[in-house]
């Protein structure tokens, strides 16, 4: 676990680290969310609707990010105060993902950064993108 501080925070600093997406991921977040929507769990449904098997939740890719700020950037003293988000392309189980964010703003009266963040597949396609805004609390 990083612990940069505030003072330690450069704009253009960049932290990543890969993760694959497993099918007791998607049935622990079904657990904790009860999202029954059958374009996450059945793979016969999500191909008439034309994906290519079940998609992962979105949020479950988002949840990523968590760890890209609360390990990686800045790590032990983060503190997450919004973000945005967008999917671009879905997620299937079995995709390795490298979730990757870069420093792009810094506020010191508030003592918070920016963050532009990016998620990719294997095939280095972007599955999610956005920005976060992330305070250092030492």
């Amino acid at each position: 676990m990083n612990e940069y501080t505030f003072d330690d925070i450069v704009i253009g600093m960049e932290e990543s680290f890969s993760a694959v997406v497993t099918e007791d991921m998607m049935s622990e977040f079904y657990g904790i969310t009860q999202d029954g929507n059958p374009l996450h769990n059945d793979d016969f449904y999500a191909k008439e609707k034309g994906y290519k098997e079940k998609v992962c939740y979105g949020m479950l890719t988002a949840s990523f990010l968590s760890t890209l700020a609360g390990i990686y950037l800045p790590g032990k003293y983060s503190l997450i105060h919004g973000m945005e988000i967008e999917f671009p392309k879905p997620v299937y189980v079995g995709d390795q993902l490298t979730i990757t964010g870069t420093v792009s703003n810094k506020d010191d009266r508030f003592r918070y950064f920016l963050m532009k963040i990016m998620i990719r597949n294997q095939n280095n396609q972007k599955v999610c993108r956005g920005k976060m805004r992330i305070g250092v609390m030492k």
